[in-house]
């Protein structure tokens, strides 16, 4: 059976002539799942969606199906103090936490400066088959979370990458997000087991004019298959390999069983200080913005 490639997957892509590989996806109910609790307002709804986009650009590149990715940008008094989402499996979570009265003053279209003031991106790669854990950090810069994205790759990995990040929310109330990542692939050196990059490959400027011309409207429309997305911009080349494609979900690991675990590994005079007035205690999850009430009871038991 065939996997629909028009929302909520990614699907890999290779230029084996060219020296680059891509992705690209599209997320529509994963995205208004993880949207639907938090309330947020539109300025932060679109900062979400483009960050949960580039998550899932990011983390389907682990080779580890067991790997995890996570995202983060931490701010120094912006606007946002806290973005962060992960990946783990196909499955997607993200939350922004911001300061409403300052958004408000900030009008309707804040840059992404205003919106993070000085602040860094690090981008974390966990891969527990291997027991490998990289991550790197730089500053947030740019007019967009795509044009950061893209200083993450030059400055952290120093690979030729080009991204582009879109989301709309539609008259229905309904988000469509997507986005395209192209880099150029590193080349094994002969005789050695090092990888390296070329800065300046001759291929590269090619793969970049035509990733870079696709279309917001391309990257959120729900009727259009990503494999033919991907036909559109690089028909003309010799070769176009395209990889599994990966279905993506909301998903959240919050569980109570363990939520009581962790509660139980407290002192019980600590335990008893986390009781509330209403003799429970409460433990909120900030990705999906649900709230566990344990009973102290029930702690002490587990």
């Amino acid at each position: 059976m065939t996997l629909p490639l028009f929302t909520d997957v990614a699907l890999g892509v290779t230029l084996p002539k060219r020296h680059a590989r891509g992705r690209t996806a599209r997320l529509g109910a994963s995205l208004d799942a993880v949207l639907a609790n938090h309330n947020y307002p539109p300025v932060i709804e679109q900062l979400l969606a483009e960050a949960l986009t580039l998550t899932a650009l990011l983390g389907t590149l682990l080779k580890d199906k067991g790997g995890q990715m996570t995202l983060q940008a931490q701010t120094q008094g912006g606007i946002v103090d806290l973005l962060v989402c992960d990946y783990l499996g196909g499955e997607l979570r993200g939350y922004v936490k911001h300061d409403p009265l300052r958004l408000a003053e900030a009008g309707p279209s804040p840059s992404l400066f205003a919106l993070f003031g000085k602040a860094y991106l690090a981008i974390t790669f966990d891969q527990p088959a291997t027991d490998e854990r990289y991550q790197g950090i730089v500053p947030l810069e740019g007019e967009s979370l795509a044009a950061a994205a893209q200083s993450y790759f030059t400055q952290s990995e120093q690979i030729p990458s080009l991204v582009r990040l879109a989301a709309r929310k539609g008259e229905d109330g309904n988000w469509q997000a997507g986005g395209l990542l192209f880099q150029h692939l590193p080349e094994g050196e002969e005789g050695r087991d090092r990888l390296h990059t070329r800065l300046d490959h001759p291929d590269w400027p090619h793969v970049a004019v035509l990733a870079g011309s696709v279309k917001a409207e391309e990257l959120t429309d729900p009727a259009l298959p990503l494999d033919e997305l991907v036909w559109r911009l690089f028909h003309e080349e010799e070769e176009i390999r395209t990889l599994e494609p990966i279905v993506l979900a909301k998903g959240c690991r919050c569980d109570p069983d363990y939520v009581r675990s962790v509660i139980a590994r407290f002192p019980v005079e600590e335990r008893a200080q986390m009781v509330g007035d209403d003799g429970l205690i409460r433990v909120d999850c900030a990705f999906c913005a649900t709230s566990f009430p344990i009973h102290l009871d029930e702690a002490d038991a587990a």
